[in-house]
């Protein structure tokens, strides 16, 4: 049987560079000037910010590193999946989700906290917004070469495509932050629906009927994995021993639990689950109001998100979240030694162009990416994070169309590289 070999990357849109993927010797220089960031940044958070935005930071690294280490995809694992059957990472997400939702509910039916402030998932609406927004962003994904988690940590791997993505992720964020007003009033949809309160099962009930869901799922990707006689991912070159937990690849599903406890312990510490894409939104708005642009005017910065744009973005805990990611990926390829930009061609440029202004248009549409919709509303027992995961599918498989015109790789049954 052939094998799918995954690369050092979140999403394999590059040629393969790093063939064998052999651990080099740490980056001691560049793990030294990672830290003395991380430590900067914690120092200055902790002088000029609530003691939520330093703390948060450390979260943000746990998951930063956590994602680079087992190369945690969900970009790929859709794509596997349509591509050739391969369901050994999406197998790795019900894992995620069924260690998150049991987590989750004691939290959100006790209002657990850390620092004593309201708990709340993420519970959105279920309408047109959510079915073009997360079938658009199914397709960005594919063609940017990694979803929201994925563009973070591929940059701080040094993939040099994904800051393209990752500039015109935040141009199209922006653009829908602009135009999300016109898709929430004036497109028809239901009100938000959680299993849990909606629907009279209570988090006991949504919980079991959550985690039949996800081993229905999971069962289901077997069987496909079986009639399409799916390639199996060859395993990634790792220490052994304690070393494994700062050197080589992770097993995915010791890091589904990870990145699980650290979701649950985020919705803790900051009041809602881990979520990636609003803080876009804001850098994207505030460098649009240096321009000139009245943002302030815009819908969406209105009520409660009024106060975000009018203060330092280092307020902003998914902002705060999102560099210790970056920060935490950094650190884990250069204690890998695998830290290296990657060469860019003019494919792989209009591709991450375009994928990143559909991911982030779409994110804003659909209340969210793989991470704030697809995880933290599933976790939060909400039905728009099931819808999520379908159309964003939905939106994997056209894109499968999509991606040679850019001269991006399409897995077939008989290759050896995802």
């Amino acid at each position: 049987m052939t094998t799918i070999r995954v690369q050092p990357a979140d999403e394999a849109q590059d040629p393969v560079e790093r063939d064998s993927l052999r651990l080099d010797p740490p980056q001691k220089i560049l793990i030294a000037g990672g830290l003395v960031v991380f430590a900067a940044l914690f120092i200055y958070l902790l002088a000029t910010q609530d003691i939520v935005q330093p703390v948060l930071l450390i979260i943000g690294l746990l998951l930063g590193y956590t994602l680079f280490h087992a190369r945690f995809g969900f970009t790929s694992a859709f794509r596997r999946m349509m591509s050739v059957g391969n369901g050994q990472a999406m197998r790795a997400h019900m894992v995620m989700l069924a260690v998150a939702v049991t987590l989750f509910a004691p939290i959100l039916a006790f209002g657990l906290s850390f620092f004593g402030g309201p708990v709340s998932g993420y519970v959105s609406p279920v309408g047109v917004s959510l079915l073009v927004g997360a079938f658009i962003f199914g397709i960005g994904m594919q063609l940017g070469g990694g979803c929201a988690s994925g563009t973070l940590y591929a940059i701080g791997g040094g993939r040099t495509v994904m800051f393209v993505t990752l500039l015109f992720f935040i141009i199209g964020t922006t653009i829908g932050a602009y135009h999300l007003p016109f898709w929430t009033e004036e497109m028809p949809a239901f009100e938000p629906i959680s299993l849990a309160t909606s629907t009279g099962l209570g988090y006991g009930g949504a919980w079991a009927v959550s985690i039949a869901l996800f081993g229905l799922i999971a069962w289901v990707t077997v069987i496909i994995e079986k009639k399409k006689k799916a390639p199996k991912m060859a395993p990634l070159p790792t220490e052994h021993g304690w070393k494994r937990i700062f050197r080589g690849s992770w097993p995915l599903f010791a890091a589904a639990i990870v990145l699980a406890v650290l979701n649950a312990v985020t919705l803790m510490i900051r009041g809602t689950p881990w979520g990636i894409t609003s803080a876009f939104a804001l850098w994207g708005s505030k460098i649009a109001e240096t321009f000139g642009v009245d943002v302030a005017s815009w819908g969406y910065w209105q009520g409660a998100n009024a106060a975000s744009l009018q203060a330092t973005i280092f307020a902003d805990s998914t902002t705060i979240l999102n560099f210790g990611v970056i920060i935490g990926a950094f650190l884990a390829s250069a204690a890998g030694g695998l830290f290296k930009f990657s060469k860019v061609t003019p494919g792989n440029f209009m591709a991450s162009v375009i994928g990143g202004l559909l991911m982030g248009y779409g994110a804003r549409l659909a209340f969210g990416c793989n991470i704030g919709a697809y995880f933290g509303g599933i976790a939060s027992f909400s039905l728009h994070g099931y819808i999520w995961g379908i159309m964003a599918i939905g939106g994997t498989f056209l894109a499968l169309y999509l991606r040679p015109l850019f001269g991006l790789s399409v897995p077939k049954s008989s290759d050896s590289v995802c």
